[in-house]
C-alpha cells in the first residue's frame, strides 16, 4: 500500500531517522531531484526534491537544503477571491487578500442565458483583473527565490500572462496548492502547505503464508 505524509521542513531529519528505527536498516539513493530510501523490512520512502535542484546528494544535504532559508512568494487565485503573499521561512511578511463576486451557473436559456454568460464572464475578468494588481504591487518588489500558485489553473495562467509578472514565471515550482476561496487564513495555511516536504510511503510487502 502507497500514502503520501507531509512534514515540515524542521522535522525532516527526525522523521528520516524514525523511518530507520522503525523499518531498520536503510539504503538511499538521492539524485538532484529525488531521494529513495529503502529499509531492511522493504519499506520505501520517496521524495521529490522541493526547489531542486539539490546540490549535496545525501540525506543531510536534503535536510540542509529544505531548511535553507527562502523568500517565497504565494499566488492564490480562484473566481471568488485572490491572495498574494510572501514569506521569509515561516513568516509572513506581506500579503494582501480581496473577492470579487463572480456569478455561478444558471438554468435560464436563450438570450437570458447569453446575458447571463456575458455578465459572469465580464465579473471573471474584473476578479482576475484585481488578483493581476496585488501579484503586481505584492510579489514583483518581493525579490522572490520560488513562487508557489495555487487555486484555478486558468486563472492562475489568465493572471501571470501580465507582462509585469513576466520576471516571476520562472519562478514557479510545485505543489500547485487546492485552496477554498483564499482568506488570510488560507493564505498563510497555504505557506505551510507550500513548504511542506512530500513523502511517498510503500508499506513492505505482505509475508506468505507459511506451510
Amino acid at each position: 500500500m502507497t500514502r503520501i505524509v507531509s512534514v515540515g521542513p524542521e522535522r525532516l531529519e527526525r522523521w528520516l531517522a524514525g523511518f530507520t528505527e522503525r523499518h531498520g536498516v536503510t539504503e538511499y539513493d538521492v539524485t538532484p531531484t529525488h531521494l529513495s530510501a529503502k529499509a531492511d523490512d522493504g519499506s520505501r520512502a520517496d521524495i521529490d526534491v522541493p526547489f531542486g535542484p539539490l546540490e549535496d546528494l545525501s540525506p543531510a544535504g536534503l535536510v540542509a537544503h529544505v531548511l535553507k532559508d527562502r523568500r517565497l512568494g504565494l499566488l492564490l487565485v480562484r473566481r471568488g477571491g485572490y491572495g498574494a503573499g510572501v514569506f521569509e521561512g515561516t513568516k509572513l511578511v506581506s500579503s494582501k487578500v480581496g473577492s470579487r463576486h463572480v456569478q455561478g451557473t444558471t438554468k435560464a436559456g436563450g438570450w437570458s442565458q447569453q446575458r447571463f454568460a456575458r455578465r459572469r464572464d465580464n465579473q471573471a475578468r474584473e476578479a482576475f483583473a484585481a488578483a493581476t494588481e496585488v501579484a503586481v504591487r505584492i510579489l514583483t518588489p518581493a525579490k522572490l527565490d520560488v513562487l508557489i500558485c495555487g487555486g484555478d489553473r486558468k486563472a492562475i495562467d489568465t493572471v501571470l500572462e501580465d507582462p509585469r509578472l513576466k520576471a516571476l514565471r520562472p519562478l514557479v515550482r510545485p505543489p500547485f496548492l487546492g485552496v477554498a476561496d483564499p482568506r488570510q487564513k488560507v493564505l498563510e495555511q497555504a505557506g505551510i502547505d507550500a513548504r511542506a516536504i512530500r513523502i511517498e510511503l510503500t508499506d513492505p510487502p505482505a509475508q506468505a503464508d507459511g506451510p
